[in-house]
């Protein structure tokens, strides 16, 4: 049946002007063996890692704790609790030493001490203030003579300003340009003509001597502070500003 339905065609194809080559036709034979397999291909690369999964079902109860999880963010305080009962008092201590045996306290008071005798003499003054170091220096703004300048400080805790630094000179200065005038030191000459020493009879080993000073010999025994800072020995009777240190 199938052949005559190929010579059919064929006729057809024929019949039909094309040009047929004549084919031969066999039966299929019988299939080969089949080939061995290749070598298995590369490894392919790792794809992207995928979102995290649920969390699995509760386990059955009396299993095993999983790990501990991160410290979660800290909560807000809570409230007080109530206020517990007051204990039994201590034993009591070994007795202290007495105050005046406290050298760190007699030295804590002694430094209190010495600060509110400086305010207090500020005060009194009712001026400017500078502090320099452990030294306050202080002015009221009014002039007076040397004598007139040392009882006033003395009246109110201090002496006449002496610097014995070139940070407390340079303090004093500042206070005798911002007034416009010169100032008594509390410094005065000796017995021996160009010999001076502090109030307290220290000697003075710090000076700013103007160039050529001092030269009053002997006539001259106070020592007045210029506007830039320097000194010259004048004598006593003259006014000048009134600057206290504490």
């Amino acid at each position: 049946m199938l052949l005559c339905s190929l010579a059919f065609t064929l006729m057809w194809l024929v019949a039909s002007g094309l040009d047929v080559k004549e084919v031969c036709l066999g039966s299929p034979g019988i299939p080969g063996a089949p080939g061995s397999h290749g070598l298995p291909g590369r490894d392919g690369r790792d794809g992207i890692k995928g979102d995290p999964g649920p969390p699995g079902p509760m386990g059955p109860p009396g299993g095993m704790p999983g790990l501990p999880g991160r410290d979660g963010m800290t909560g807000a305080p809570g409230l007080a609790g109530e206020r517990g009962e007051k204990g039994e008092p201590g034993e009591r201590g070994p007795p202290g030493l007495s105050a005046y045996l406290d050298e760190e306290l007699q030295s804590t008071l002694h430094e209190i001490r010495h600060q509110v005798l400086q305010f207090m003499g500020v005060l009194s003054l009712q001026g400017s203030m500078l502090a320099v170091g452990e030294k306050v220096f202080s002015t009221n703004g009014q002039s007076a003579n040397f004598d007139a300048i040392r009882e006033m400080c003395a009246r109110v805790g201090g002496r006449i300003a002496a610097p014995r630094s070139p940070e407390e000179n340079e303090a004093i200065a500042s206070i005798v340009k911002k007034h416009n005038t010169y100032a008594y030191l509390g410094l005065t000459e000796g017995p021996t003509a160009g010999d001076f020493h502090c109030l307290d009879g220290a000697p003075v080993n710090y000076t700013s001597w103007y160039p050529g000073e001092p030269r009053g010999r002997g006539k001259e025994q106070c020592v007045e502070m210029y506007t830039d800072g320097q000194w010259n020995d004048k004598n006593c009777l003259q006014y000048r500003l009134a600057i206290c240190e504490f």
